[in-house]
C-alpha cells in the first residue's frame, strides 16, 4: 500500500495513481490494486532488514517493472 501523512500526500498519491493508471490502460495493462490510506504508527524493522539487497546483491527481489512511465505531478 502507499501510506500518506497528511491531506496534501493523501492528494498526490491518489493523483500519482490515476495518472499511472491512464498510462497503464493504454499500455493494455489492467487496475492498480495498491490501496491509499492514512499511515498507521510507524515502527522500524531490525537492522538485519535494512538495506536487504544493499547487503545481499544476489538477495532475492520480486519486483520487477511494466516499463510504462508517466509524468510526475505538479
Amino acid at each position: 500500500g502507499i501510506y500518506t501523512y497528511g491531506d496534501a500526500q493523501q492528494q498526490a498519491a491518489e493523483a500519482s495513481r490515476d495518472d499511472y493508471r491512464k498510462a497503464l490502460s493504454a499500455a493494455g495493462y489492467g487496475d492498480i490494486g495498491t490501496e491509499i490510506l492514512p499511515a498507521p504508527e510507524f515502527y522500524y524493522a531490525e537492522d538485519y532488514h535494512q538495506q536487504y539487497l544493499a547487503k545481499n546483491p544476489s538477495g532475492y527481489c520480486g519486483h520487477g517493472g511494466t516499463g510504462v512511465r508517466c509524468a510526475l505531478p505538479g
